[in-house]
Parts: C-alpha cells; structure tokens; sequence
C-alpha cells in the first residue's frame, strides 16, 4: 500500500513540476513575441522618426504627425516597461526598460518643445532619442535567443 501511495505522490509531483515548466515555457514563447514586435515597432519609429522631425521644422501638418507619432510610441514604450519578464529574460528585459527610460525621456523633450506649435532645428542635433532606439535592435538578437 506505501509504494502504491508514494507512487501516486510521486506521479502527482512531477505532473506538477511539468506544468509549472510548461507555464515558464509559453510564457517565455509569449514574452518573445511581444519583445520581438515591440523591438520591430522601436526600430520602425528610430527609422521614420528623423525625416519627419526635419520636415515638422517647416510644416505644420508634419509637426501634428510627429507628435502624434512621439505620442504612440511613448505608450508602446510604457506598455513594454509594464510587461512582466519570465524569470529567464529579466536580466534582458531589465536593459531593455533602461533604454526605454532615456528613449522616454528624449521624446518628453520632443513633446514639450512641440508644445508650443514648433520645432526647434536644435533638438534635431541631439540624437539621443534615436540612438537609444536604435540600440534596442541590438538586444533583438538577444530576445531571440530566449525564443529557441
């Protein structure tokens, strides 16, 4: 009767184990997907981003679009930074949130010199903002190491 009881515990245990590794799995696939847009999404905005800042100088309308722009992309950076990591990717999505905040603070800046219904051709010299993003793609590779 013990070895048939200890067999059943034993059985019972590693089920369980099993599913909380199949939870850390899909959760781990999830988290992946999620990175890997959201990467493409910083990439895409890092890419357009710029000519639109030189064209919002002189045209109203390309200002308007810029900060709808900026607007979108500060809500996909803090949508992000709210994720919850596997405990596999925490190191990684803990670098990711870091260039996050600089991207975060760089479109403020953006954002409250639009403010008053201008672009100053100053604040296109400083980067920053782009450069963050930028390196965001560098952590792809990364992220999608955690996939396979």
């Amino acid at each position: 009767m013990k070895v048939k009881w200890m067999t059943i515990v034993l059985t019972a245990v590693i089920g369980l184990s099993g599913c909380s590794f199949l939870e850390e799995v899909n959760g781990t696939i999830d988290y992946v997907n999620q990175a890997t847009d959201y990467v493409n999404e910083a990439t895409e905005f890092a890419n357009e981003v710029p000519a639109m800042a030189e064209q919002a100088i002189t045209d109203t309308q390309a200002l308007a679009d810029l900060e709808t722009r900026l607007l979108e992309m500060k809500q996909e950076i803090e949508a992000f930074n709210e994720l919850e990591a596997p405990n596999l990717a925490e190191d990684l999505h803990q670098q990711v949130m870091e260039q996050n905040n600089r991207a975060l603070e760089g479109i403020n800046v953006f954002l409250s010199n639009i403010e008053n219904g201008e672009l100053d051709s100053a604040l296109l010299e400083n980067t920053e903002l782009f450069t963050t993003l930028q390196e965001l793609t560098e952590l792809s590779n990364q992220i999608q190491q955690l996939g396979e």
